[in-house]
């Protein structure tokens, strides 16, 4: 056992004990009902940072969450590593299907089970216990710097407006992210892109109330009906996406990519199993993992309207309303995107209705390179902490609108270095994460710190 595992094998209960802490208040950004939690919560992260002797801990107020910032002691010379995260969460819901309470965290089967466990709490606390191990081990290979955010799940509203005027002072060589998944436990990879984001409100409005299905029913057209029927026609019979110029800007992989991709480990019978699906449903031509990652989507996340209460309501309603998401892939802007998308549904409304389409909030594609200082160094440490086994470059289907901004604003490249699986129920009911997966990070990050350092010729 080295040193770095003695001191996590030593401490693996108080890493615990502190993460389960924070995983106990509801820090949902989306509710304003939780504004105050959202707040303990920075207050918290602010403690713990400032209990690894930074040089400098503060709390940013935004116009919505706060930002919690830290540094060390920027000693020259050294290479800058900022630390990304974010400290809130999903919203619980649906609560019955948990199998124990959200913000009650419980360990079961190996597994750390509550809301935030994997997204990102559990993520982004074992950099702070990976620092706790670097001062145990008596010196910082490099300058360590901290950008903790509390609006990641509302789409960081908040976040640029806070970095571009202090790019100087988040100035680094380096961002260092774990709020991705890995393969497997026995099969380490790094996330190398991630698609990006449009998120899409709708509202269809028909008479102006609500009326009795039986009286109008069949002469005046149900808002429900007619929405269901707009969404429908927003894919053909192969699954494509039937929005005018929604794929003109796609970059396709080529055959050797693609043949690449098909390198990594997948068994279908077990992804539906896990699932409980009989089959998948995807875009013709492509398989789930290219389906998942490298291919744009457009789903309904939710939609209501009429009665949904107890019993029978027999109503014609007069307003109904979804919420449409659409994951983009390189070569797709978000703006762009929901603009296309917003002309397209307005345009196939029949006239008995009126539509009103609001863009939530929306994110670029983003791509990191393969032959960077940062991705090498987090491939050796892997490599050292997984066996010898080198981490397999993916791309992830989810998004983090950040890093492209994090490029633009600040220059620097970002790696996406998480311990997460896809198994763990992130966003949805028994969210969770493995003890392995949280310890082995706090393990692996020092060692990124050190091959950064070694392999920037700055140490």
């Amino acid at each position: 056992m080295n040193p770095i595992q003695s001191i996590v094998e030593a401490r693996k209960d108080v890493f615990l004990d502190e993460l389960f802490q924070l995983l106990r208040i509801p820090s949902v950004s989306a509710n304003p009902a939780h504004k105050e939690d959202v707040a303990k919560t920075a207050e918290m992260v602010r403690d713990r940072l400032s209990a690894l002797n930074m040089a400098r801990v503060e709390i940013y107020p935004t116009a919505g969450h706060p930002i919690v910032y830290a540094e060390t002691e920027q000693l020259p010379g050294r290479p800058t590593i900022l630390v990304y995260g974010h400290y809130d969460v999903q919203p619980p819901d649906p609560l019955d299907l948990w199998h124990s309470p959200a913000f009650e965290p419980v360990i079961k089967d190996g597994k750390i089970y509550a809301r935030g466990a994997c997204d990102d709490k559990g993520q982004f606390y074992m950099h702070v216990k990976a620092h706790e191990v670097l001062n145990a081990l008596g010196s910082l290979p490099c300058n360590i710097k901290y950008l903790i955010e509390g609006e990641e799940e509302v789409g960081s509203a908040h976040l640029e407006d806070f970095i571009r005027p202090h790019a100087d002072m988040l100035k680094c060589d380096v961002i260092l992210v774990s709020d991705t998944s890995m393969i497997a436990n026995d099969t380490p990879s790094i996330t190398t892109g991630l698609r990006g984001l449009a998120y899409m409100e709708v509202e269809v409005t028909g008479p102006n109330r609500d009326l009795h299905s039986g009286t109008y029913g069949g002469a005046v057209d149900n808002p429900i009906n007619v929405l269901c029927e707009m969404i429908a026609s927003l894919k053909d019979a192969d699954r494509r996406i039937t929005i005018p110029g929604f794929y003109d800007d796609v970059i396709e992989l080529g055959a050797a990519e693609r043949s690449a991709m098909a390198q990594r480990p997948f068994d279908y019978q077990e992804y539906c199993k896990h699932l409980d699906v009989a089959t998948t449903r995807g875009e013709n031509g492509y398989s789930v993992t290219e389906q998942t990652s490298i291919r744009p989507t457009l789903d309904v996340n939710g939609i209501w309207g009429g009665y949904t209460g107890e019993g029978a309501k027999t109503v014609l309603p007069s307003k109904a309303f979804a919420k449409i998401s659409m994951r983009l892939v390189p070569g797709q802007d978000h703006e762009k995107i929901s603009e296309l998308f917003a002309a397209h549904f307005r345009r196939i409304a029949p006239p008995s209705v009126k539509v009103e389409v609001r863009a939530l909030h929306g994110g670029r594609p983003a791509l990191t390179p393969v032959d960077s200082i940062g991705f090498r160094a987090a491939s050796a440490a892997m490599r050292d902490t997984f066996d010898g086994k080198t981490p397999i470059p993916t791309r992830e289907g989810g998004s983090i609108p950040i890093v492209a901004m994090f490029k633009e604003v600040l220059g620097s490249d970002t790696v996406l270095m998480g311990f997460g699986l896809d198994s763990d129920a992130i966003h949805s009911p028994n969210e969770h994460f493995g003890i392995f997966n949280y310890l082995k990070g706090i393990e692996t990050i020092p060692l990124f710190h050190r091959y950064f350092a070694e392999f920037s010729g700055k140490q």
